[in-house]
């Protein structure tokens, strides 16, 4: 649990503040694997440090701002079961979003090998980050 929320700490402070990859970092495994939902705009998968950079930084074309409202954790063995409840501020829209989602989290000697989000409604966040109104 201190891994993941460390880990949630930096990710935030990424997307609202601008700080660097490398605190988020030291809490992934070198093998990480972000499997995100092909339909939004940061979907696929996400292999590696490198790759792990590659998708925050399309999350970050994305959005400037997160902020969690409510968390939720369920621990069993290596893998942890997030809700999230919260809000995202699009980047071009300046819309927020305000939704939920589970994250089926899995580590590795102490360190997060894979994230695996489930949106509410990935409808909702594709239309916030629309132009169109």
């Amino acid at each position: 649990m201190t891994t993941l929320e460390a880990f949630y700490a930096a990710e935030a402070a990424f997307l609202t503040e601008g700080a660097g990859f490398e605190e988020m970092a030291r809490h992934l495994a070198d093998d990480i694997v972000m499997d995100q939902a092909p339909s939004l705009p940061y979907g696929g998968r996400w292999q590696g440090h490198a790759g792990f950079r590659d998708f925050l930084t399309a999350m970050e074309a994305s959005w400037d701002g997160l902020w969690f409202d409510e968390q939720r954790f369920l621990a069993e063995g290596d893998r942890i079961v997030v809700y999230s409840r919260g809000r995202l501020r699009a980047r071009r829209t300046g819309r927020v979003l305000e939704t939920s989602l589970l994250q089926w989290i899995s580590f590795r000697d102490g360190l997060i090998t894979e994230f695996r989000p489930y949106y509410h409604d990935t409808a909702a966040v594709l239309a916030v980050l629309s132009e169109e109104a």
